[in-house]
C-alpha cells in the first residue's frame, strides 16, 4: 500500500475531509501559516508548529524531519545541515530569524534528546506520528481537503519558483539529484506567462 493510499484511507477519520477532496499536492504560504496557527492549539503546540515551519521552510520530507538532530543545527551561526533521504544531495541552509526564535524555545521546553522533534515518551517522533499530526492539524484548520506532510515540501518548491528563484538553486536547496524533479515547480510558477499578451 502506498503512502498516498494510506493517507486517503485515514481521511475517513477526519470529519471535515472527504476522500475525493484531495485536489492538489502543495500548500500555499498563506495555508502553511494557517496550518501553523492551528498546530499551536495541539497538545504539543510549539513542537508541532515548529515542525511544520521547519519542514516547509527547508522542504523536508517526513523522514528527513524526524531524524533532525540538534547537532545538525548551528543556532549561533544560523545554519541548518540538511541530510536528504532518497539519495538526495545534502546541503546547508540558512535559518531565518523566526526559526532562530522557535528552535531555542523548543530546546528549552523539550526533554533532553539528541533529536529535535520527540514524542511524549522522549523518543524521536516517528514518520507516521508526524504525518498523522499534520493530517489532524489540516482537519482542525478546516481546509476542506486532505492535508499530508509532503505538501509542505512541494509548497516550499512552488514558493521558491513563484518568487523567481533560479531552478538550479531550487534543485540544490531541495536536494534533487535530477533537474527533472525540480522543473515541475517552475513549470507551474504563476508569473511565467505574465508578459505573453500586452493590451
Amino acid at each position: 500500500m502506498t503512502e498516498n493510499t494510506q493517507l486517503l484511507d485515514q481521511a475517513s477519520s477526519f470529519k471535515n475531509v472527504t476522500v475525493d477532496a484531495r485536489t492538489r499536492e502543495y500548500l500555499t504560504e498563506k495555508e502553511v501559516e494557517q496550518l501553523i496557527e492551528a498546530a499551536k492549539a495541539n497538545r504539543w503546540g510549539h513542537r508541532d508548529a515548529t515542525a511544520i515551519l521547519i519542514a516547509y521552510r527547508h522542504g523536508l520530507r517526513a523522514s528527513e524531519l524526524v531524524v533532525l538532530r540538534w547537532s545538525d543545527i548551528e543556532l549561533q551561526t544560523g545554519r541548518l545541515h540538511v541530510r536528504r533521504a532518497k539519495s538526495g544531495t545534502p546541503s546547508v541552509h540558512p535559518i531565518s530569524a523566526r526559526e532562530g526564535r522557535a528552535l531555542p524555545r523548543l530546546q528549552r521546553e523539550a526533554p533532553r534528546s539528541p533529536y529535535v522533534f520527540i514524542s511524549e515518551r522522549g523518543a524521536p517522533l516517528s514518520v507516521a506520528g508526524y504525518q498523522r499530526m499534520v493530517a489532524r492539524t489540516g482537519d482542525a484548520a478546516r481546509f476542506g481537503f486532505l492535508v499530508h506532510s509532503h505538501m509542505l515540501r512541494h509548497g516550499c518548491g512552488f514558493k521558491l519558483a513563484a518568487d523567481g528563484q533560479d531552478t538550479r538553486a531550487i534543485q540544490a536547496y531541495l536536494g534533487h539529484r535530477s533537474i527533472q524533479s525540480t522543473v515541475r515547480y517552475t513549470a507551474l510558477a504563476p508569473d511565467r506567462f505574465n508578459n505573453f499578451w500586452k493590451d
